[in-house]
């Protein structure tokens, strides 16, 4: 039988805790499935191109062909990855992401390297290297994860009682501005989003000082995100902010609104803690 991965527990500075549920192999080959069609799709696209081109110079169109399969192996999870916030079409169908394995925002130079290695993880037939690795990896990393300090999680359902400690059923003044409220909405990680909400839930077991403080730069990184009219944000405190935004975040995912889904955070006061259940 093979084995589930744990979720990724993680504990920021301030003291939030948060998981995020990790991909097994099974996902992860089903979502490289589905990118290996489109890949072999493009392939085609490709050939016929390079052997339209061979009629007139064969040895640099092999060369070419060569050079092109490869940049269409490494470049697609590459590209996909880099713009579409760590999802692959396959990964986006199985609710799949590549994230930061601390937690912090996924950089460009990540994505590079974990797809730099993808050729190595696919020795030496199917991903048998890459899908060792996964079983064998405490985290189901495989060795392009290892390499970028990445993992690969699941998408999880919307979680209504952690959301509902900390509601706030009066108006929202920055839900005013659509547009702003979708532009932060892209642009917030899943894993800061489960911070700032469970950061609410636990607020009352912080010091006076220490919460403050928390949410002083919870609502200055949120500001630095995106910033609303003066309008919108003057008679808010920090903490009052930050509750605004964790509004924007997470609302939507309660109402079927087709905004995208965060990962759960760490437990709320009433609820327990609940397990999360070749290679992409």
């Amino acid at each position: 039988m093979i084995p589930t991965p744990q979720a990724l527990h993680i504990r920021t500075p301030d003291g939030i805790e948060f998981s995020m549920p990790l991909a097994g192999i099974t996902s992860r080959s089903l979502a490289w499935v589905i990118d290996a069609a489109f890949t072999l799709v493009l392939s085609t696209g490709l050939a016929v191109l390079i052997s339209v081109f061979a009629l007139a110079t064969p040895a640099l169109a092999q060369a070419l062909g060569i050079l092109a399969f490869f940049l269409l192996q490494v470049g697609y999870g590459m590209a996909f990855e880099l713009f579409w916030r760590g999802q692959t079409p396959g990964k986006r169908a199985l609710g799949l992401r590549v994230a930061d394995a601390q937690g912090l925002r996924l950089t460009p130079s990540q994505v590079v390297l974990r797809n730099l290695l993808r050729p190595v993880d696919s020795l030496p037939i199917a991903y048998l290297v890459g899908g060792l690795a996964i079983l064998g990896s405490r985290h189901a990393q495989r060795l392009g994860d290892l390499a970028a300090g990445t993992v690969v999680t699941r998408a999880q359902r919307p979680f209504p009682l952690a959301y509902a400690t900390v509601a706030d059923t009066g108006p929202n003044s920055l839900r005013a501005f659509p547009h702003l409220a979708a532009r932060l909405r892209q642009r917030v990680p899943p894993t800061e989003a489960a911070a700032a909400l469970a950061a609410l839930v636990r607020r009352d077991r912080l010091t006076p000082a220490a919460r403050l403080d928390l949410f002083e730069a919870m609502a200055m990184h949120f500001r630095s995100l995106v910033p609303f009219p003066p309008e919108a944000v003057e008679s808010l405190t920090d903490e009052a902010y930050v509750r605004a935004v964790v509004d924007l975040l997470h609302r939507p995912t309660l109402t079927g609104s087709g905004a995208q889904a965060f990962p759960r955070s760490g437990p709320g006061p009433s609820e327990p803690t609940e397990p999360a259940a070749p290679s992409s």
